[in-house]
């Protein structure tokens, strides 16, 4: 007769076999597998202290690029811009390392004339009516007539025409445009949030380094680059430019430029501007624009031909 002292005993039997069968199965495996286990664990481990110490000794050795670089431009730069009168013109994108853009300038003997930094409500394509508005009222005498100014509607393609008349050097012959309104000019815009003026202007300049930086990715991001290429157009077609950028791929400025035939003939590019090395080319690219009149593209990317320019003599 099956009684509850029967229940008892049955599944204290199997709870003990099974306890058992643990036991035995946990020292049976112990050796073996924990070997094993440990074995790949300790790999791990050593792998993972290998890949950190060449991370640490890629990040020392770019330090010393980078401190080499500083150190070689205070040979090659010095004398090779003298006399030469440059404007700095900063995008939203490329501001972290436009201060570096200039002092290479300044080490190469150029004159800054100023350094424009141009904010994001330029790029922001919902303010292109007003833009357009301001190039009109914000026209002086001597600088570009309204007449003159692009037509097709794109405000910042008109209001970077506008300023490039008042902050670039004009052609031999023109009237040249008179200092009170250069400052009329750049304060409307300055006024109304479109610029700051990080160095004041104190002259034209005879050529431009337009400092850029990564693509915009956010819902206006075709337009943001389509307007920072029309930035680049209207500078070229008013002097001699080169652009200083960070990276060569996703639609960036320096991309836009070398995928364009016509653009690739006249703007120099270099990719790396964000670096020492990068800010030292920039520097000897300008020199050979104003020096050679000759547009080259450089740096690290797929699309750059060579990492810098030939040396002045």
């Amino acid at each position: 007769m099956i009684n509850f002292r029967y229940h008892v005993v049955s599944l204290t039997a199997v709870f003990l076999a099974l306890a058992i069968g643990l036991v035995v199965g946990t020292a049976a495996l112990n050796g073996p597998v924990a070997d094993s286990l440990k074995e790949n664990v300790n790999g791990l481990r050593k792998d993972n202290q290998l890949m950190r110490q060449a991370v640490q000794s890629m990040e020392k050795e770019l330090e010393l690029e980078e401190e080499f670089a500083a150190q070689i431009a205070e040979v090659v730069l010095p004398g090779t811009l003298t006399g030469k009168r440059v404007l700095v013109v900063s995008l939203p994108t490329g501001r972290d390392h436009t201060e570096g853009v200039v002092k290479m300038l300044q080490l190469a003997g150029a004159q800054v004339t100023g350094r424009i930094d141009l904010q994001d409500k330029f790029i922001n394509p919902d303010n292109n009516n007003n833009l357009l508005e301001l190039a009109v009222t914000a026209a002086r005498p001597t600088s570009a007539p309204t007449a003159g100014l692009p037509g097709n509607g794109h405000g910042v393609e008109t209001s970077t025409a506008l300023l490039a008349s008042v902050l670039l050097d004009r052609a031999p012959g023109a009237t040249p445009v008179s200092e009170a309104d250069r400052r009329a000019v750049l304060a409307a815009y300055n006024n109304a949030n479109y610029l700051t003026t990080e160095k004041p202007v104190t002259a034209s300049a005879e050529a431009v380094v337009l400092v850029s930086g990564q693509p915009y990715v956010d819902k206006d991001s075709a337009k943001k680059d389509e307007s920072v290429l029309k930035v680049a157009e209207q500078l070229d077609q008013a002097g001699t430019i080169v652009v200083g950028g960070n990276g060569s791929a996703g639609g960036n400025l320096v991309a836009a430029v070398r995928s364009d035939p016509v653009l690739v003939q006249t703007i120099s590019t270099v990719d790396n501007a964000n670096t020492n090395q990068g800010q030292l080319v920039t520097a000897l690219a300008l020199v050979q624009q104003v020096t050679e009149k000759k547009a080259g593209q450089y740096g690290v990317g797929d699309n750059a031909p060579s990492l810098l320019p030939r040396l002045p003599q």
